[in-house]
């Protein structure tokens, strides 16, 4: 089980990069307390054209910055909100720790920059690096706080439990029945110890994730500020937009997860776009298209042959240590690949050095999962929205037929499986919270202008569904990069100026970088007999 990122598998280890690529019937399911909530948050329509006030007011307090692995620069504190705004008073509190960077420039626009991290579940604060290095602050102050659950935030919704069975998983076949089981139980472990603890896994939702948003503005002062979200946070950011629209001057969305349409099934569609664009593009390549013909239908074989027969070799982990029991076969195979756990232009050479009876690259990105660190990463955020967002509406049929349709020809026994959300509808019997599709699958219309950013590499979101999210974005900016995975603006120089630009003039970004742009060269390794 590989990098997760948009509420998938597992999370990525603390060893990364800094270029890292880092659903039941809804209507019936509704309740009062789901009805009591929209009116606490009403849409645009709703509001008769002003902003609401909350019924129970957040409040700021300045604080230290918390510990991280790079000093944070700036000033900090807490917001602190109703854990379930849908209870009369709100019931208990939560702490979400906000981190505010001031602008590289020293005549900084008024209208910040605020920040929404993908996940579900990742730590907003370790993103603060990636945002400094990609210009995101350069003209204007960079607002980026701790989504509700996460690491920096109280409650901490982490699964130790969870990370503990991920490390173990390395050695376990990523799709037999016996895995699936293994996980329940972790998950149920970490259910219980969070709900014997007071915690409303019900509260940890996008619904209140934005709410937080749309308070931390109004407690900070801030007439108007720009939103920038990437993987999960684009879910969060277009649900933010729909619900809460006052003060928002542009949105960027970056690596598109439309609320309406995400769902498990969705996930097969993504990552056959991600992986054929990446295959095309070697083919696109003469001295790649010589070397690796037809990598579809290695990648099929492979995948029959490791699902039929696991390969188990000892493989060092990236971050170094010593070598660890790994299991390969054609669902880990496949999730490496969903996950970028090969860089996009390794990946003809590792799939041809893998038919040839070399598995080492595909071994070592399956060793990465199993050094995580314990309790960084809150599996219980991801959990409380995708089982009540994502899972709902769609049976385990719906979803094996997705899986055929996108890779023909693979065994059902891995399309069985969402991608990066393995044994998913077992973990959500489990996990028990109320179906929301019918207040969060909903597409967001609006007229604010937006920047909308895909790579074309990416396997977990896949680009198409930018445009996709756009339809209904009246003053909308399109903008696909060749060649990129998941997370575009802090792997490409040319989405940080279209970024740029568009933060200074949301209805004309200079996009004219994006023209000369092409995939990197793939890496060619000699055929085998000269090897």
């Amino acid at each position: 089980m590989a990098e997760q990122d948009f509420g998938t598998g597992c999370p990525a280890p603390r060893g990364r990069t800094r270029h890292r690529g880092r659903a039941r019937s809804g209507a019936a399911l509704v309740t009062a307390g789901l009805a009591f909530l929209a009116v606490l948050a009403p849409t645009p329509s709703a509001a008769g054209g002003g902003e609401p006030r909350p019924l129970v007011p957040a409040r700021f307090v300045p604080g230290p910055c918390p510990t991280a692995p790079e000093p944070v620069p700036g000033r900090c504190g807490y917001l602190e909100v109703p854990e379930n705004r849908a209870r009369r008073g709100g019931g208990r509190t939560v702490r979400l720790t906000v981190a505010i960077v001031p602008a590289a420039s020293g005549r900084p626009a008024a209208d910040p920059v605020v920040f929404m991290t993908g996940g579900p579940g990742a730590d907003a604060i370790s993103d603060i690096p990636f945002l400094i290095d990609s210009g995101v602050n350069r003209d204007r102050d960079l607002i980026v706080m701790a989504q509700r659950g996460t690491l920096h935030s109280r409650p901490n919704l982490a699964c130790p439990e969870v990370d503990r069975f991920y490390a173990e998983a390395v050695g376990l076949r990523y799709d037999a029945p016996a895995t699936g089981r293994r996980l329940v139980r972790a998950t149920r472990a970490c259910r219980d110890r969070l709900t014997a603890s007071g915690v409303d896994l019900s509260a940890y939702n996008t619904t209140e994730n934005a709410a937080d948003f749309a308070d931390l503005r109004r407690a900070l002062g801030i007439e108007r500020w720009n939103v920038y979200g990437y993987s999960y946070g684009t879910d969060l950011a277009l649900t933010y937009l729909r619900r809460h629209p006052w003060g928002v001057r542009s949105v960027a969305i970056d690596s598109v997860v439309p609320p309406q349409v995400v769902s498990l099934p969705w996930t097969w569609d993504s990552a056959r776009e991600g992986i054929t664009t990446i295959f095309a593009a070697c083919a696109a390549q003469p001295r790649c298209a010589h070397r690796y013909p037809d990598l579809r239908r290695t990648l099929t074989e492979q995948v029959r042959r490791l699902e039929a027969r696991p390969l188990t070799v000892m493989a060092a982990p990236p971050s170094g240590g010593a070598p660890v029991r790994v299991v390969l076969d054609g669902g880990a195979l496949v999730n490496l690949l969903v996950a970028n756990a090969v860089p996009a232009v390794d990946v003809p050479a590792a799939l041809d050095e893998l038919a040839h009876g070399n598995p080492e690259r595909f071994a070592r990105a399956r060793a990465a999962g199993a050094t995580p660190v314990v309790g960084e990463f809150a599996h219980g955020l991801t959990q409380s929205v995708a089982c009540a967002e994502w899972v709902p509406g769609y049976s385990r049929a719906d979803l094996l037929r997705a899986g055929r349709r996108a890779f023909p020809g693979w065994p059902d026994s891995v399309l069985a499986q969402a991608p990066q959300l393995p044994f998913e509808y077992d973990v959500c019997r489990v996990w028990d919270v109320p179906d929301r599709t019918a207040v969060q699958r909903v597409t967001t219309t609006s007229a604010v202008p937006a920047l909308v950013l895909s790579g074309t590499f990416d396997a977990k979101t896949g680009a198409r569904w930018g445009a996709y999210a756009a339809r209904t974005l009246s003053r909308s900016t399109t903008v696909r990069i060749p060649g990129i995975g998941h997370w575009v603006v802090p792997q490409s120089p040319c989405a940080q100026r279209v970024l740029a630009s568009f933060l200074t003039r949301p209805t004309g970004p200079d996009t004219r970088c994006v023209a000369g742009l092409a995939p990197k060269p793939f890496t060619i390794t000699p055929p085998p007999e000269t090897a």
